[in-house]
């Protein structure tokens, strides 16, 4: 069963709101409710899709298609504008909530085109030193192969973009998100230039990127790239190989959905060969943006641009975890972008006035720049960052 969750923003208002039971605080927020009744109407049909308000593309430049465009458009895609490509947000014959169960299910994955996603070699004798300097994670102790979420840091000490950096041996692999890798890279770009250090900063924009997600995801990688030994990788690990035949493929054991899957980056040329040999599989069906959203909120999982912005910072985000304990020694070095908005010199953490959390919920949650009210003794008020789906 789906249930749904809620990341809020939590703000405690002042004196004026803690008149419970008077005229004055019942109208506001009936005000309130008239006011956000507008705006939901004007949504309504993209809540539905499961897209993110966002993350949809608004301008009138042209949107770039997949290499597995014509692929999406045979299975009966139905494809939506998102961070500008064009990608499907559902299938014909499945639809979200299908294709959410789907990729729940025991034995069953999940495939989806997450090819919009930035994907960045870093190369040089400083690329870790830099690297360090703009996330805030310990990427210096990565393993060989070894992966880690973090986040990019401004001066601020708000959050750029979320990151997954992998220790690929000769060069740091990097995925960011789709909607901001170009502004990533510029904002790379300008600190490349600052620190003068020995990196380079290759962007792989000639590679597309799969997500086999979901409890069966590992026997098809293991049928189809019986080379990879899965026993050796685990989560958050990541190796070079050959899938379905085809060589330098970068499969990395992650993903965004709360289950275990694999994201495979593959040239390409040999994108669609890659996507159909996986859905040739009998356990795997394709998936779209609306279940990809409703399965990482199910999880728990923030989304970059609703949970987070260049105004959060990692300690309002609830995502402190990135960097460490206060015996770290990201904590104690610090060293990164913005470090001193929101960390003591000795790695304590400084107050903030709001903090993601996150509801559970057994029915259909508020929607995207709703307004709750619990009226109790007195009147908090919670602004919702982040919407779910019908």
């Amino acid at each position: 069963m789906f249930y749904p969750i809620l990341f809020l923003f939590v703000h405690v208002l002042g004196e004026e709101w803690l008149q419970t039971g008077t005229e004055k605080s019942r109208s506001s927020a009936e005000r309130l409710i008239q006011k956000r009744k507008m705006i939901a109407s004007r949504r309504f049909n993209l809540l539905r899709a499961g897209l993110t308000i966002r993350k949809l593309a608004t301008s009138n430049e042209p949107l770039v298609k997949t290499s597995l465009y014509n692929l999406h458009l045979q299975l009966g895609g139905k494809m939506v504008p998102f961070a500008g490509y064009e990608l499907p947000v559902q299938y014909e014959g499945l639809g979200v909530l299908k294709e959410h169960v789907h990729c729940r299910a025991a034995g069953s994955a999940s495939l989806f085109d997450v090819s919009h996603m930035g994907q960045i070699h870093w190369h040089g004798k400083d690329a870790v030193k830099f690297l360090e300097k703009m996330v805030v994670g310990d990427i210096a102790s990565l393993a060989p192969g070894q992966s880690k979420l973090s986040l990019i840091m401004n001066e601020n000490g708000g959050i750029v973009d979320d990151t997954v950096i992998t220790n690929a041996g000769s060069y740091i692999h990097m995925v960011v998100n789709g909607a901001c890798k170009y502004k990533d890279m510029d904002h790379f770009k300008k600190y490349m230039n600052q620190f003068k250090m020995d990196v380079k900063m290759d962007y792989q924009g000639d590679r597309q990127l799969v997500a086999l997600q979901g409890k069966g995801a590992h026997i098809v990688v293991r049928r189809l790239a019986p080379k990879i030994d899965l026993s050796k990788l685990k989560f958050m690990n990541g190796t070079d190989g050959t899938v379905a035949g085809i060589d330098g493929c970068r499969v990395t054991r992650c993903g965004y959905t709360g289950e275990d899957g694999f994201e495979i980056s593959v040239s390409a040329k040999d994108a669609v060969k890659l996507a159909t040999a996986l859905l040739d599989q009998p356990e795997v069906k394709p998936s779209g943006l609306g279940a990809r959203d409703s399965l990482r909120l199910e999880a728990g999982l923030c989304l970059y641009g609703n949970d987070l912005d260049e105004t959060i910072n990692p300690v309002e985000a609830a995502l402190v975890w990135t960097i460490g304990g206060p015996a770290t020694r990201r904590r104690k070095e610090q060293g990164f972008l913005g470090a001193d908005k929101f960390l003591e010199k000795d790695g304590k953490l400084k107050p903030v006035s709001k903090k993601r959390v996150g509801f559970g919920s057994l029915k259909q949650p508020a929607r995207y720049e709703a307004h709750i009210f619990l009226i109790n003794n007195k009147i908090t008020h919670f602004l919702i960052h982040l919407q779910s789906w019908n």
